[in-house]
Parts: structure tokens; C-alpha cells; sequence
């Protein structure tokens, strides 16, 4: 452990720091957005037979795929407000979407203005080395034809299975329209959740044995640290039920009707995520009480040996109490075995007080 890292578990145990990231969520304060320099930008031009894929150097490039025969999907990594309102306008996405694009810590949501069919939510990674959650914000737009997803991170995303598949010409997302694209994209993300409650699970299994075997107070600072990693968990999974019911309720002309069954599908999906975000919510519920009945218990068994030492010690207190008083008489004080038989008492006073709490089971 290098001595940054040890003076931050010292003087900061409970990583007060992710307390604040995991808590903020006041939608009153703007966050300052960091903007990219210059964004990174994919497209997947497609039909069943046909598919191009390529990386695009300006945003202007995009331009000549809007409304064309084939499907076509737009992936920006990293967010430039300059970029996004160009790509706006252009594809004539009304300016509430916009701002939702441009914010920081959106909570998860759609959208249905000007003909097309938007949503807001995070992606979610699990580090390993950190053993926190992160996540990244991601909007998804869905147009006649077009699907354009604007990331945060140009580094990471759970799209790569999807990118292969639509290379493949028999593949479903080639057979299909932009809709099912637009599944699939949420599709992803959702199913990623799964893999980091996972990785989160296997931290709370490991976690509960070291609770059974050695509690100390570095593990309560696991379990504090693991909670609010539920909490973040919680906040970014529970609101997308909401965006999928949403999107099910749409009456867009752009959402087809043998797409809905899918959606569904991801609904259901998403239903047993928030399940089992509960479950790990009452898992550390229980953890704690369990660290907090181990200390109890070993606190109990510090203070019966404690009190069974104090007993032990009593009887010889007395007596040397007894035999010490100033007194000019005194029974036994000028006979020479005097000092033995006090010595005796002392000893065998508490040799018969042990067996008889050995008898009575008390240790």
C-alpha cells in the first residue's frame, strides 16, 4: 500500500468524498460539465443486406444519413455542446432534449416531442480495484430511420455485442427497423446491470464470511461503503421501470407494434433488477445487524471473563483486607503460621469459587 493510499484509508476511512458523489442529487444546482475537445463518432448504415460501418470525422458528416432507406445508428462518445446542437438542429430535435443531453446526473427518463422518442439513463460499471460502482450517463434518440446514443466516456461502453450483430447480415437487428435498434441499445445496458449486481453480490458473500470469522472495524467501513454503493445501484436502476412503462405507453407512429413484445421483455427484466437490488438491500441490512451481534458477543465475552476474574480476586482482597487492619488484636497475628494460612485461604477460596462456576457452566 503505497502512503497516499494508507493516509486516505487513515484520515478518511469512510470516503466521505464518494458519500457526496452518491448523495448529491440537488436538481437546483447545475454541475459544471467538463466539455470534450473534439467527440468521437461511429455509424452503422444498414439494411438487410447491406451494412456500413465507419468513423466519422465532424459531426456534418452525419448529416446525409438522416431519412435515408437504410437504418442508421450514431454513436458520440463524449459530449461537446457545440456538436450536439448542430446534430440537433439538423435532425430537428426539440431543445428540452437538448438540455437533458447537456446536463449532469439526470435521473433516468423518456421523452416524446416533435416525432421522436428520447431517454435519458446510466450505463453501470463495477471497478473491481475500487470495489464501487460507476456510471456513466447515456441518451438515446429514436427518429424515423436514425438512432443516435450521445456517451459521456469514449472509452467504455456495453454495446460491443450489438455492434457485432449487426455485421452479421441474418442477424434480427438487420431484419428489423430502428425500433428494435433502439430495444436492443436499452437492452444492453440493462442486461450490463445484471453483471455488476453480480460483481456487487460477490463482494456482499465475501463480506459476510469475513463478518463470521474475524469482524473488526475495517469491516464496518466495507459495510458502510458497500451501502452506499446500494445506493447508487438503487437510484440508477429504479427509475428505469418508469422509462421503459413509458415508452410502452407511447403512441408513436415510429415505435411498431411487434417491437412493444420486446419491450416488455426489458420490462420484465428490469422488474427483476429492482428485485434484486432489494435483496441486496436487505442483504446489508442483515450484514450489519450480523457485525453488530458478533461485537456484541465479544464484547459480552470480554466482560464475563472480566467478571470472573473480579470474583476470583475478591475472596484474597477481603482477606488481606482483613489481616491488614490496624488492630493490636488481632486473630492469629503472633502465631507463626498465621501468614500461611491467610495465603492458603486466598488461594483456595477462589480454587473453590472456579469449580463452582465451572459446575454451573457460567464459563
Amino acid at each position: 500500500m503505497n502512503g497516499k493510499k494508507y493516509l486516505d484509508l487513515l484520515f478518511n476511512p469512510l470516503d466521505m468524498l464518494r458519500t457526496k458523489t452518491v448523495l448529491q442529487v440537488n436538481p437546483t444546482v447545475i454541475p459544471e460539465r467538463k466539455e470534450t475537445i473534439a467527440s468521437e463518432i461511429f455509424l452503422f448504415n444498414y439494411n438487410a443486406t447491406e451494412c456500413l460501418s465507419k468513423k466519422l470525422q465532424s459531426i456534418e458528416d452525419c448529416f446525409p444519413y438522416v431519412h435515408t432507406k437504410e437504418i442508421s445508428w450514431i454513436n458520440i462518445d463524449g459530449i461537446n455542446k457545440m456538436e450536439v446542437e448542430k446534430l440537433a438542429s439538423h435532425f430537428q430535435i426539440h431543445q428540452l432534449i437538448i438540455e437533458d443531453i447537456l446536463s449532469m446526473g439526470q435521473r433516468p427518463k423518456m421523452d416524446e416531442i416533435n416525432g421522436v422518442v428520447f431517454c435519458v439513463l446510466n450505463m453501470l460499471f463495477f471497478n473491481k480495484t475500487n470495489a464501487t460502482i460507476e456510471s456513466e450517463q447515456i441518451s438515446i434518440i429514436l427518429g424515423k430511420d436514425f438512432v443516435i446514443s450521445i456517451q459521456e466516456d469514449a472509452t467504455r461502453d456495453v454495446f460491443s455485442a450489438l455492434r457485432e450483430k449487426i455485421k452479421l447480415s441474418g442477424s434480427k437487428v438487420r431484419q428489423n427497423g430502428a425500433d428494435f435498434l433502439y430495444y436492443n441499445l436499452i437492452d444492453c445496458i440493462v442486461d450490463n446491470y445484471f453483471l455488476v449486481m453480480e460483481s456487487l453480490g460477490e463482494r456482499i458473500e465475501q463480506l459476510e464470511e469475513d463478518i463470521v470469522r474475524n469482524p473488526n472495524n475495517r469491516t464496518l467501513v466495507k459495510i458502510n461503503n458497500l451501502r452506499k454503493e446500494m445506493i447508487l445501484l438503487k437510484r440508477s436502476i429504479g427509475p428505469v421501470r418508469e422509462l421503459i412503462h413509458g415508452i410502452l405507453r407511447s403512441e408513436s407512429e415510429i415505435i411498431e407494434e411487434k417491437t412493444e413484445k420486446y419491450f416488455k421483455d426489458i420490462y420484465d427484466h428490469i422488474i427483476q433488477a429492482n428485485d434484486l437490488a432489494e435483496n441486496y438491500r436487505d442483504m446489508m441490512i442483515n450484514i450489519h445487524d450480523l457485525y453488530m451481534s458478533n461485537v456484541n458477543l465479544k464484547l459480552n465475552e470480554s466482560m464475563k471473563v472480566m467478571a470472573i476474574v473480579t470474583c476470583l480476586l475478591a475472596p484474597a482482597t477481603v482477606i488481606g483486607g482483613i489481616f491488614g487492619m490496624n488492630f493490636e488484636t488481632i486473630p492469629m497475628l503472633h502465631n507463626k503460621w498465621g501468614f500461611l494460612i491467610s495465603v492458603g485461604l486466598m488461594i483456595f477460596v477462589p480454587a473453590g469459587m472456579m469449580y463452582y462456576f465451572k459446575r454451573r457452566k457460567w464459563f
